[in-house]
């Protein structure tokens, strides 16, 4: 289990971090952003391989956020996975809203 008992903020939304960087940030080991790739959580912004790989300011929040859900809520990474899914349905949704 990731320590997340010191929650990483993300301050530039142009941020863009290799593999090595975005695990130093979020405190979290490679293996852990593979499976959430593999879940669908994430996916590199850029790069065709780990070595190349580029993850943005969009994919470090969702990283913080399934961290923050494992840690508060025990949930595994397919909930999460799905926590995520709905949440940005939602936000689709008020956008959609605001702009009627």
């Amino acid at each position: 289990m990731p320590d997340t008992t010191q929650p990483c903020m993300v301050i530039d939304e142009t941020i863009s971090c290799s593999l090595r960087q975005c695990c130093s940030l979020c405190r979290i080991n490679a293996q852990m952003i593979h499976e959430m790739i593999d879940e669908g959580i994430i996916s590199p912004a850029a790069g065709d391989n780990p070595q190349n790989w580029c993850f943005g300011a969009s994919e470090i929040k969702r990283i913080q956020i399934t961290l923050r859900l494992q840690q508060d809520l025990r949930v595994n990474l397919p909930g999460a996975a799905l926590a995520l899914d709905l949440l940005d349905k939602l936000m689709e949704l008020q956008s959609r809203n605001e702009n009627t």
